[in-house]
């Protein structure tokens, strides 16, 4: 009798000991979290690349002003040039003509060393850069600017006409103006003589009365 009660004293104990870790073995245990690496911050400004003149039209042989922002840093950025030829003159356009009928010859128009349609530029620390450019053609101008390493591009464009020619002065437009101011002395010299005659007529009449 006493072992029995000793045998049951411990299956009790053992029983109370066991419900603990039964239970601390039925919580759900967090499972470690795969080591990974903290993200990277992009090597680059997110903000698009941008490209802009400082006029958007010129005359053949003025310079404009080529502006990069937000490319890489310490970057070199290569700017390629494509041309859009200007419309032909309009059809029917008569040339210049002297007063005979016969045409006046223009004077060809001296152009400078042809601009390079492919060329590079540096950026800054900040990603910027600015370019002087002087075309050497008329026409429609796209410019598009590429990053080497940042791979970043960005486009503008420039519109190029021709310098305005001053009308050639020949001896025919030349004699026209001055016929014409020889016309106007002669008839002033009459108008004059006639004044005269005039008021010499009425002195010596009124002095007849």
């Amino acid at each position: 009798m006493r072992l029995s009660r000793i045998i049951m004293a411990l299956t009790v104990g053992l029983a109370v000991v066991a419900v603990p870790t039964a239970a601390g073995a039925a919580q759900p245990q967090p499972t470690p979290s795969a080591t990974t690496d903290p993200p990277q911050p992009p090597p680059y400004p997110p903000t698009a690349a941008s490209l802009t003149v400082n006029r958007p039209t010129i005359y053949l042989g003025e310079t404009v002003v080529l502006t990069g922002t937000n490319f890489g840093p310490n970057e070199t950025v290569d700017i390629n040039v494509t041309v859009t030829p200007q419309a032909a003159p309009a059809g029917g356009a008569a040339p210049a003509r002297r007063s005979d009928g016969s045409t006046v010859a223009m004077a060809p128009v001296a152009y400078q060393a042809s601009a390079p349609l492919n060329f590079t530029a540096y950026t800054n620390g900040q990603g910027r850069f600015t370019k002087n450019y002087k075309p050497s053609v008329t026409g429609l101008l796209t410019f598009t600017a590429t990053g080497r390493e940042s791979g970043r591009t960005a486009t503008t464009e420039l519109r190029v006409l021709h310098k305005k020619q001053p009308l050639p002065v020949t001896g025919d437009s030349l004699g026209t103006p001055m016929k014409l101011g020889g016309g106007l002395v002669g008839a002033g010299a009459v108008m004059l003589l006639l004044t005269l005659a005039w008021r010499r007529r009425q002195r010596f009449g009124g002095a007849a009365h």
